[in-house]
């Protein structure tokens, strides 16, 4: 017990005081459940429950930069060093699917839902109804690859529906993933699987309040610190740092952190057709994984057992050289089934080299290799393949609808080729199911014929054998035994293959394109796997064009300089939360949107010396742009000074209109002094307006001097740590909790009494 404390209330009672082997630089809270995420120093990834228990721990081979939750608490992004950003699955830390939205790591994730259901002109929430339910059964799955144990494939085992949830989106609400890389560049995915847009702040250009006659300016060597996504998806508010530069005026003004505000009402105003197409675009997306990966493994399975084949007939050439013949191994089992006289190499080959357990074992290799590719197009690829036809007819029907449908960028031709690509695809899929049906029985008839002249040569009965047909023998012989048109039809090569289609077949096929219907004349020249990629070819030029068309649509509304920076920026971290609350008001509040935004910051101690050690908060920037055309300002801001001889080692919006903020007692030695957590309602303070400035300097934050509010200890919600923190503070909105980590490798879980006439120290 902390007797120091014992005549003041806590707010903050200790949970558990727990150690941990690498230092935490990374932590969220599950929004549905008490679960925190974590990202290590060593690259690891740990779930924890609210009472310490690790549900599982995942690597995922590069720098986690970025976590992030799914608004339901189902799923988990990560971001990487690489641009890679990976969804992970709550129960077990299976990923779900690899997203290559930027080429440099991703600082920053923000995953919002929409919070108000849109109503039509009548009052009716709009519904959309997935019908593929209604024609198909549940979309197939991945297929395992033959010899690797179950969770090795990079997507979930085929006892978990991890990647069945992921891919149905029908259930879910709307949702954007927003991410933000260190080169100032900003992806938008639906669901957080389908890509939906990308910017780049360096390419903004941004009126300056106040001063149409001084034009624009723009942001170089923009780097992201913060997104966030109000709650109705009409504006992304973003924490940056950069250059400006006014072209107009020539040279540069200062390196600094800014504010920006985007315009992306479009998410928000088109969201009907946006979830529409999305849910059969990435459902799409993971058919053609489906794909894929069936072909992978067919083409696998097919090679494997035809190596065995080769293996063992080769041996029948070498015996040949041998015995001084110059024929071939086909000329020599022609003769065989002519009735000749068993040629010296051959009856060594069949009696000694071969046997009949080899022949057993070839064909068992052969054959059933070829019954379980047949399986793999029954229950994967043409099931999948049918469902994307499925789709492809929806998004069809769709795109006709331009009133609605193009202005978001679905193109009818575009589609119309990709549906007819799927069409294709589907012929492509029976034809390959005929040419394995026919080569596996040749092959078994092949095997049939040589265990009976096995049976012959050792004088053994053979009545039990199955019957052979002579014909199919002689045609396997002349047009099978050295070629494979079941692998030509898999096998990916650098060099486009055609295949061999004879003049007359193709005079029927262009026939038939004059009836109409498609309009392709060379798809029996094409193989399988080109068939394939033309198809993914044609899907991501479909869906290129709503997500050009969305990225075009989303523009800076308006932007503000907040402070400088060092024009050589180091590592050193700036506390900094973003955050959007519902129900609060502001007078002269310009919009018919109830949610404000708050954006909270350490001030840099230098240049601003007479407001040192303070934290400054704004609110109402989103809304500023319009006010200012109306002749007043919405923005409102206050300063926090930090209490004396304490300094901001991190901070966090919380609840509605709170900030936690996590103090460390100024000392010289970074293991010494004491550290305290405290939480200050934002109703308390006191905003002031704020007039924005017409040149490209920072906004005057000496303006608010005479108004700062200065933090005591003793008049706000303060929990003494007995020693110092660092980096990060994790908060809980829904749960009340707070987490904080010492330098020692100690993590620290706190519970946040809202009713302080029951807060009773426990320790």
């Amino acid at each position: 017990m902390e007797t120091d404390e014992a005549m003041r209330v806590l707010p903050f009672q200790l949970q558990f005081d727990k150690p941990v082997a690498s230092q935490i630089k990374i932590a969220e809270w599950n929004p549905e459940k008490d679960l925190l995420a974590m990202a290590t120093e060593d690259s690891k990834i740990l779930l924890h429950r609210f009472n310490w228990q690790r549900l599982w721990t995942i690597s995922p081979g590069k720098s986690v930069t970025s976590l992030c939750w799914r608004p339901d608490g189902k799923a988990i992004a990560v971001g990487l060093e690489d641009g890679t950003i990976t969804l992970h699955d709550v129960e077990n830390g299976k990923l779900l699917r690899s997203l290559k939205s930027h080429t440099v790591a991703v600082v920053c994730l923000n995953w919002e839902e929409d919070a108000q259901p849109s109503k039509n002109d009548f009052g009716n929430i709009p519904t959309y109804e997935d019908r593929t339910s209604r024609f198909f059964p549940p979309a197939p799955r991945i297929p395992q690859m033959p010899g690797l144990v179950s969770g090795d494939t990079g997507f979930t085992d085929d006892s978990e529906d991890s990647f069945r949830e992921l891919a149905n989106s029908s259930h879910q609400r709307f949702s954007i993933l927003c991410s933000g890389d260190k080169d100032g560049s900003i992806c938008f995915n639906i669901f957080g699987i389908f890509p939906i847009g990308k910017i780049n702040i360096h390419k903004f250009h941004v009126a300056i309040p106040n001063a149409d006659e001084q034009g624009t300016c723009r942001l170089l060597n923009a780097s992201i610190y913060k997104v966030a996504l109000s709650k109705d998806l009409f504006h992304l508010t973003v924490l940056c740092s950069g250059q400006l530069s006014q072209e107009e005026l020539g040279g540069h003004g200062m390196h600094g952190l800014h504010c920006l505000v985007l315009d992306t009402s479009i998410f928000s105003k088109r969201k009907d057709e946006l979830y529409q197409v999305a849910l059969q675009a990435s459902n799409i997306e993971d058919l053609t994984e489906v794909i894929r990966e069936s072909l992978t493994v067919m083409c696998k399975q097919w090679t494997d057992a035809t190596h065995t084949f080769r293996e063992k007939f080769d041996s029948l050439s070498t015996l040949i050289v041998d015995n001084g013949l110059d024929s071939s191994p086909q000329e020599e089992f022609l003769s065989l089934l002519g009735g000749a006289r068993t040629s010296p190499p051959i009856h060594q080959f069949l009696a000694n080299s071969l046997g009949e357990a080899g022949v057993k074992r070839v064909s068992k290799a052969v054959c059933g290799a070829g019954k379980e590719l047949q399986l793999i197009v029954l229950n994967h690829l043409q099931p999948a393949a049918e469902i994307i036809g499925f789709r492809m007819g929806e998004l069809r029907g769709l795109s006709r609808w331009r009133a609605r449908f193009h202005g978001i960028g679905l193109d009818e031709k575009l589609i119309n080729n990709a549906t007819e690509n799927s069409g294709m695809f589907l012929v492509q899929v029976e034809r390959f199911m005929r040419v394995l049906s026919s080569v596996v029985q040749q092959f078994s008839n092949f095997f049939n014929w040589l265990l009976k002249c096995i049976k012959l040569l050792m004088q053994e009965p053979s009545d039990q054998l199955p019957r052979y047909n002579s014909e199919l023998v002689v045609i396997f012989l002349k047009f099978l035994y050295d070629q494979d048109p079941v692998r030509q039809l898999l096998e990916p090569s650098e060099v486009d293959h055609d295949v061999d289609v004879d003049l007359e077949t193709m005079q029927r096929v262009r026939d038939l394109v004059n009836f109409g219907g498609f309009s392709d004349c060379n798809y029996l020249r094409r193989t399988l796997l080109k068939e394939f990629q033309l198809l993914e070819s044609s899907f991501k030029e479909a869906f290129l064009m709503p997500f050009t068309t969305i990225s075009t649509k989303i523009l800076c509304e308006d932007f503000l300089p907040l402070f400088p920076l060092p024009s050589s920026p180091t590592s050193v971290f700036i506390p900094m939360s973003v955050s959007y609350y519902k129900g609060i008001s502001q007078p002269h509040q310009a919009s018919d949107h109830d949610f404000i935004d708050y954006v909270s910051f350490q001030v840099p101690n230098e240049p601003f010396s007479d407001i040192a050690n303070c934290i400054g908060i704004l609110r109402g920037f989103m809304h500023d742009m319009s006010s200012i055309k109306k002749g007043y300002t919405s923005l409102e801001a206050v300063l926090l000074s930090v209490p004396s001889g304490y300094h901001c080692v991190d901070l966090s919006l919380y609840k509605e209109g709170q900030i936690v903020l996590l103090l460390n007692e100024a000392c010289t030695s970074s293991d010494s002094g004491e550290a305290c957590m405290m939480i200050v309602r934002t109703s308390d303070l006191p905003f002031v307006s704020v007039s924005r400035s017409p040149y490209l300097d920072h906004w005057e934050l000496h303006q608010l001097k005479d108004s700062v509010f200065y933090l005591q200890m003793g008049n706000a919600k303060v929990r003494i740590i007995p020693h110092s923190v660092v980096a990060p503070l994790a908060v809980s909105a829904s749960r009340g909790v707070a987490s904080v980590y010492a330098t020692r490798k100690r993590a620290l879980v706190y519970i946040l009494e809202e009713d302080e006439d029951e807060v009773s120290d426990t320790e």
